[in-house]
């Protein structure tokens, strides 16, 4: 084994629910890591069976929210590095070669990568769809997931890597399933914008969709990605729309 193919001292860290249709692809590409670590919150379906199958070692938690659950994931890692993947996610070979120099790195204690979002069958280039920048490589000394029950961030004062390959997100998902999955987002985040004392009138129904739209479709070219990376900044701003819809019917019932 060469130092190019040896385990990393790296954790990847997922937690999942019901998805044994996916989670496979996510550990076959992962083999370049020491540990794979599967938090399972209940599945009903053989989730935990595939991930073993693929010599992960499986726990299993109740629901905490999205991030409380990411943080436990990492506070039970065997390694201090840890790489936190959605199990609908793929590690692409480039990608996996860059984790490896940034860990031997001494100047970086985490690393952000380029998420290439798959869409109605088209990979997405622009706009909102790619490079969807996001840091999921990180020293748990040095980094935590924040509480947030919907859109979790991994809060660091460490310098940050920009890693080169791509990190494939095909949620495999029809159009129903996705956008009932973003109204219970938009509900989740409405609900944390609120308890955070966030305040919004119906202005922003208005203006925060059309700043979305422009930067996405417009300035990040989103158009050149066709029919696709239209509808997907389209439901991209409609999610700014419910959000602060459902916001605003949160202030008028706390009335």
């Amino acid at each position: 084994m060469t130092a190019e193919t040896a385990k990393l001292p790296l954790t990847v860290a997922v937690i999942a629910l019901n998805a044994e249709a996916q989670i496979g692809e996510l550990l076959a590409s992962v083999g370049f890591a020491g540990e794979v670590l599967v938090v399972d919150s209940g599945s009903t379906d053989a989730t935990a069976d595939v991930a073993a199958a693929h010599g992960a070692r499986v726990i299993r938690k109740e629901w905490l929210g999205f991030g409380r659950q990411k943080q436990f994931a990492v506070s039970e890692a065997s390694h201090d590095w840890v790489l936190c993947l959605d199990v609908d996610e793929r590690v692409t070979p480039r990608l996996a070669q860059s984790i490896r120099r940034a860990i031997a790195d001494p100047r970086f204690k985490a690393g952000r990568m380029a998420r290439r979002n798959r869409f109605l069958g088209v990979w997405l280039s622009h706009g909102e769809g790619y490079p969807d920048w996001t840091l999921r490589l990180f020293h748990r000394a040095h980094a935590s997931w924040s509480n947030d029950e919907v859109h979790e961030a991994v809060l660091t004062t460490a310098q940050v890597a920009r890693l080169e390959g791509d990190l494939l997100h095909d949620s495999a998902e029809d159009v129903e399933t996705y956008m009932a999955k973003q109204n219970r987002y938009t509900t989740l985040h409405a609900q944390a914008l609120y308890r955070q004392g966030v305040r919004a009138g119906y202005a922003r129904l208005f203006l925060n969709p059309l700043v979305r739209f422009l930067k996405f479709y417009v300035l990040r070219l989103g158009f050149l990605d066709g029919g696709p990376g239209f509808a997907h900044v389209v439901i991209g701003c409609n999610n700014t729309f419910h959000k602060y819809l459902k916001l605003i019917e949160l202030q008028k019932a706390g009335k």
